[in-house]
């Protein structure tokens, strides 16, 4: 079957991946240069696969107020006279029970297993160099309320299949003596030594050569700017380069999905919840962490990439501006000082911006459309490089009729 791919980030690059090794013939689509040159560019880099429980949840409406009024909340929110952002934000809230959060979980879980074997199975396969650990991960709390929920959910999520452990305060810097700076401030921390931590953009870049040999046809420099259609079958992707006709196409176009589509009438719940990264450079092997870290306090990750500390924060959920906001990388400069004040030179850090493809539930859109030949890849928000190869096998599954891995009815378009 010919598969037109349209989007260049990890979830493009790994859905026509995925799609080739079935023996399709892919064309993946990809505005810019390279691939990997937006939302994938610089994320967090930690493969977090046990963390993937929804931001609705009940515990967060106590903070909304906060989110509206401060501008040095992790997450900030500024209201728009936007439909969709507030539509977004009415389903948003909908989605904050207990029982939706914990079914989502379990299902998000499910996905991120699936993700993780699958990645494990790509690096034994191909020869890929982008900065790959599997290092733990450590979650640490400064306050006890929200050190005793994280100790219930991992409660909870243990018996999923997590394997985490709850650690006080003296335990966490044992095991991560970067944090001496910070010990006296932390009550105790969630350990999970199955997580992992890898650099994002070379991992695109990598699978995607990787892609090439298995035949797929990397179009890039290529603008695209709609779908042609007949009844409800999709005869070509319109581009800058001409038509590309195929018998599937598959959208995963992140938060850009959402207005082409809609031009389609097909809905897709996704919002830009737009986050900030740092790249500090020569990390100090001495200050920076080794173990992957969340402050849970500030919402702030810490990934060790080689010899680079990635530093990533903040939820923006202020409109589609890309454009990065000074006053927030500050803020996220000024944190990470804070808590590793001798990671390495924080003169000399790199700065990004990225919109990170966001559906109420946190659940990403994988399936098929009322179009027939119209499948959809799209929304995994600060999941898309944990949840990728994942969602990609789940698509190709679909896409093949094949029995599935985990319920793909929970990650189904209209569910």
């Amino acid at each position: 079957m010919r598969v037109c791919v349209l989007g260049g980030g990890v979830i493009g690059v790994s859905t026509a991946y995925a799609l080739a090794r079935d023996g399709h013939e892919v064309t993946l689509v990809e505005r810019h240069a390279d691939v990997a040159r937006e939302t994938s560019h610089a994320n967090g880099g930690q493969l977090s696969y046990s963390y993937v429980a929804p931001l609705a949840d009940p515990s967060v409406l106590p903070k909304l107020p906060q989110w509206l009024f401060s501008r040095d909340a992790a997450l900030r929110f500024v209201p728009r006279l936007d439909p969709h952002q507030w539509r977004w934000c009415a389903a948003f809230l909908r989605a904050c029970t207990r029982a939706r959060s914990r079914a989502t979980t379990a299902e998000l879980l499910g996905l991120g297993f699936l993700s993780q074997r699958l990645m494990h199975e790509v690096v034994e396969r191909e020869a890929l160099s982008f900065d790959y650990v599997r290092n733990g991960k450590l979650v640490v709390y400064r306050d006890q309320e929200g050190f005793e929920g994280a100790r219930h959910q991992a409660e909870y999520q243990a018996k999923l299949g997590c394997v985490q452990r709850a650690l006080d305060g003296a335990a966490c810097v044992a095991l991560e003596p970067a944090l001496a700076h910070i010990g006296g401030e932390i009550v105790g921390g969630i350990h999970t030594p199955g997580e992992e931590a890898a650099d994002c953009d070379q991992f695109t870049r990598c699978l995607a050569r990787a892609a090439q040999r298995d035949g797929v046809n990397l179009q890039l420099a290529t603008e695209f700017s709609g779908l042609r259609t007949k009844g409800l079958r999709v005869l070509a992707a319109q581009t800058s380069q001409g038509d590309i006709e195929a018998d599937a196409f598959v959208v995963c176009l992140g938060f850009q999905s959402q207005p082409m589509l809609a031009s389609l009438g097909v809905h897709v719940p996704v919002y830009p919840l737009k986050g900030y990264s740092l790249t500090l450079p020569n990390a100090n092997a001495q200050g920076a962490p080794r173990v992957s870290v969340t402050d849970a306090h500030h919402k702030v990750v810490y990934a060790p990439l080689g010899e680079r500390l990635r530093i990533a924060g903040m939820v923006d959920l202020t409109g589609m501006n890309p454009h990065a906001d000074d006053a927030r990388i500050a803020l996220l400069t000024r944190q990470a000082r804070e808590t590793f004040p001798n990671a390495g030179d924080y003169d000399a850090i790199q700065t990004w911006t990225g919109m990170r493809p966001a559906t109420p539930d946190s659940k990403p859109v994988i399936g098929a459309t009322h179009f027939r030949n119209l499948w959809l890849n799209t929304g995994h928000g600060a999941l898309g490089f944990t949840l990728a190869l994942g969602s990609a096998q789940l698509l190709a599954d679909l896409l093949a009729e094949r029995e599935l891995p985990i319920d793909g009815d929970a990650f189904a378009p209209g569910r």
